[in-house]
């Protein structure tokens, strides 16, 4: 067992903790010692899900290594020196639960193993020990970096083994050979660039302050090859990926954990792959269907129920479509969050209060946190009976959460179960009154050295943290108000059952907002198909085109939240900004139909609603740099304005694309440069597509929407599936000469069809639907 922090890797990080360098992985000359590769290995046993081998290394080492088909197309491999040990996260919360695959094959020769999965095989050279994966036409797919050499001889890669110093176990590794072409997504919410090739992804949870740096809030440690297939590394430890960067032929999987276990995930497709990701996981939480409506928040300031309704009536007045208002923290007494309890003063009677705004169509959302300022009245009670993480001499661990902005907290200690059922009897009270949904918040800044009752230290327990609160917080949810939905900044693998993630504090500035529509992308390639961010940027105060632009972008997000340091509220800003943004908001409310339909497919198949463009073109080099654009949906393409000057170019996949505002339509395969109006944003629909719409309304209804409308781009024969909380519906249209016939499957209700203009098509001159004739429409 090793006794962390002692790496190299937890000293760095424990030591600064807004720092996000970690050490370069150390230069060795072949045969050095600290440094533990596997040399040979021989079958010892075998079972129905694969073999267990012992394997010797370099330096005399006698370590156990396990192949198993984990799942259909799922291989898993562990390396340890004890066969019992698992990773310390999984004593906690079990990030990764393997399938039970009854149609293994294994194959065995005297210098040979294979381990078949089905379309993925496993096959392992014994001596000289190699490993590599193979699918179902044994066509390559990956293989292990036996370590490579410099000039001079030394290894420059870190090889399938563990390496020590001072004599301690510090680390496992694992590299694999890459393709001089291969490229690599996923990590997580990374703002970088999508493709992380010559990167160097730290599995480390930041308060990021922002997207302008390659810390993260969210980390996954999963990532999907151009080559067709995923890998996915259970473990809660910091885990490093070198991904073809101190040696541009390798990707290198760097584990301080008791043992490296891994999966590496068939293919080829990203659904195939995100699919048995999900298996081993978790399936993706569907939000209700209102979380998809716009989410108004005041800003990060003094707040109060006279306020509130205030809000919710100017909203209303203003023909502003909104369904959830959120309340930062100033919904508590300041400087004792987060108590959980409401400042009385300034929300006399939160429960009337409530009432009044579902009474108006709204909800109401709460930040909260896990940390409870020193003078809270509650924090002397859970102090005493042992609610808080403590130093090693058993006192609270006090914590300055909030950076000297307010006062020093006590952490929650989720590994005690009796700390997690007081916190969550505080949210069931508010659950009650009307509460909708928590927002939740810093749980980046545990205290590494910080021990909990389960006597993990606080870097150890650091990834996991905010697992344990956002299940706390939707195992409460679930139980009071009938879904298990978090608005969450923080995540780790199997993150999707918190829906929606959102991207943190990003700063008023087009670049940021170029670097979360990234990060946004990185986090659906990584598992999560539920994301949003703050509209106009939170830190600062954002431009009025820069707010427009943002709040374009957000109408075409996933999900949408104006929300910031300051007030992100239309009519504070200037008339004609408030104007595009309402245009904006009352666009994706027309297209809420079609947004939902995505939704539900997205958390049936974990592929996100905001698709990169390289999971519909993954043949397409161009796709895979595509990293400031996306489809929302399969038919919708979108390219917010991430530039001051209004210019951008946009690349559109193959096939034709027609301009959502003035009908053109564009082969694709190509870049396009775009100059569109501030109150346009560049939008594309994918020619022949059927896109249901309904007329705008105040809110979101919570039953099936009614009296849809089906617009057809070109009027050509096409086929599209529509998904609604009363179940699914087939749409089929069929062009003939003049005649367009279309059929209708299940329960949706279509009471018209339309026509968008597109340049070079013709509407037909006679339409049914069911064998019911209807008058042409056009738009």
């Amino acid at each position: 067992m090793l006794d962390r922090p002692h790496s190299i890797l937890f000293e760095s990080i424990s030591s600064d903790m807004s720092v996000a360098n970690s050490p370069e992985l150390p230069l060795r000359l072949l045969g050095e010692g600290c440094l533990s590769t596997l040399v040979h290995a021989e079958l010892i046993s075998t079972d129905t899900s694969g073999v267990t081998l012992k394997a010797a290394t370099v330096e005399g080492d006698c370590l156990f290594a396990q192949v198993d088909a984990a799942g259909d197309g799922i291989i898993r491999v562990r390396l340890r020196e004890d066969p019992s040990v698992v990773s310390r996260a999984s004593l906690t919360i079990p990030l990764v639960t393997p399938e039970v695959y009854e149609d293994t094959i294994i194959e065995i020769d005297d210098l040979t193993v294979v381990v078949h999965a089905g379309p993925i095989s496993a096959e392992i050279t014994l001596d000289p020990w190699h490993l590599r994966f193979v699918d179902a036409n044994g066509r390559l797919l990956v293989g292990q970096n036996p370590g490579e050499q410099d000039a001079s001889g030394r290894l420059c890669s870190l090889a399938f083994g563990r390496s020590r110093i001072n004599g301690e176990v510090v680390a496992y590794h694992e590299s694999f050979t890459a393709a001089a072409d291969e490229r690599f997504v996923g990590f997580g919410e990374k703002f970088t660039e999508l493709n992380k090739r010559g990167q160097h992804p730290l599995m480390w949870h930041f308060d990021a302050s922002g997207s302008d740096s390659n810390r993260s809030y969210k980390n996954v440690p999963f990532y999907y090859s151009s080559r067709g297939y995923g890998v996915l590394v259970d473990s809660g430890a910091p885990v490093e990926f070198d991904v073809c960067h101190s040696t541009h032929g390798c990707v290198q999987i760097v584990v301080p954990d008791d043992l490296i276990d891994y999966y590496v995930l068939a293919g080829p497709t990203f659904s195939e792959i995100i699919d048995r990701y999900n298996r081993i996981t978790c399936r993706p939480t569907l939000p209700p269907k209102w979380a998809f409506g716009t989410w108004m928040a005041a800003g990060f300031r003094p707040d109060s129920q006279a306020e509130v309704l205030e809000r919710a009536a100017t909203i209303r007045k203003r023909g502003i479509p909104a369904d959830v208002l959120h309340l930062d923290c100033y919904w508590q007494i300041v400087g004792h969050w987060s108590d959980l309890r409401w400042d009385r003063e300034h929300f006399p009677d939160p429960r009337r209060m409530l009432s009044s705004l579902a009474k108006r169509g709204f909800r109401v959302s709460l930040q909260i946190n896990p940390y409870i300022s020193h003078l809270s009245p509650l924090y002397d009670h859970a102090a005493r009976h042992n609610y808080f993480l403590v130093q090693p001499d058993g006192a609270v661990h006090l914590a300055d959460v909030w950076n000297g902005t307010f006062p020093p907290c006590g952490v929650v200690d989720f590994t005690n179960r009796d700390a997690m059922l007081w916190f969550t009897g505080l949210l069931r009270p508010l659950l009650r009154q009307g509460v909708a949904a928590f927002a939740t918040d810093l749980t980046e800044s545990l205290p590494p050295t910080a021990i909990a009752s389960n006597g993990m230290t606080g870097a150890e327990l650091h990834n996991i943290y905010t697992m344990l609160f956002n299940d706390a917080v939707a195992d409460v949810t679930k139980e009071i108000a009938g879904h298990s939905m978090v608005w969450t900044r923080s995540s780790f693998t199997g993150g999707q059952r918190h829906a929606p993630h959102w991207s943190g504090e990003a700063r008023c500035t087009y670049p940021s907002m170029g670097s979360t529509l990234r990060g946004g992308l990185s986090h659906g390639l990584s598992g999560v198909p539920f994301w949003s961010h703050d509209v106009g940027g939170c830190t600062g105060t954002p431009t009025a085109d820069l707010y427009v632009r943002w709040a374009q972008f957000g109408a075409l997000s996933p999900l949408v939240r104006f929300h910031g340091m300051t007030s992100r509220l239309p009519w504070d800003f200037p008339a004609h900004a408030e104007r595009a943004v309402v245009e904006a908001l009352r666009l994706r409310y027309s297209l809420l139909p079609y947004l939902y339909s995505a939704a539900v497919e997205a958390a049936e198949t974990g592929t996100p609603m905001m698709r990169a463009l390289l999971i519909d073109s993954p043949d397409d080099p161009a796709a895979w740099g595509a990293d400031l654009e996306y489809r929302l949906g399969r038919d919708l393409l979108a390219a917010p304005m991430i530039n001051q000057d209004g210019t951008r170019m946009v690349y559109l996949p193959a096939g034709e694309w027609v301009d959502h505002w003035t009908g053109t339509v564009h082969t694709g395969s190509r870049y396009l440069r775009v100059t569109p109006p501030l109150d346009r944003l560049p939008l594309f629909v994918r020619h022949g597509a059927l896109i249901p719409v309904v007329d705008v309304a105040a809110t979101v209804p919570d039953g099936p929407f009614a009296d849809l409308t089906l617009v057809s781009w070109g009027g050509r024969t096409s086929r599209t599936v529509l998904r609604d909380v009363d179940g699914t519906t087939t749409v089929t249209a069929l062009r003939s000469g003049d005649k367009f016939d279309i059929r209708s499957t299940g329960p949706a209700v279509i009471q018209s069809v339309a026509f968008a203009f597109v340049h070079g098509d013709q509407p037909p001159r006679s339409l049914k639907l069911n064998g019911k004739e209807l008058p042409i429409e056009t738009r």
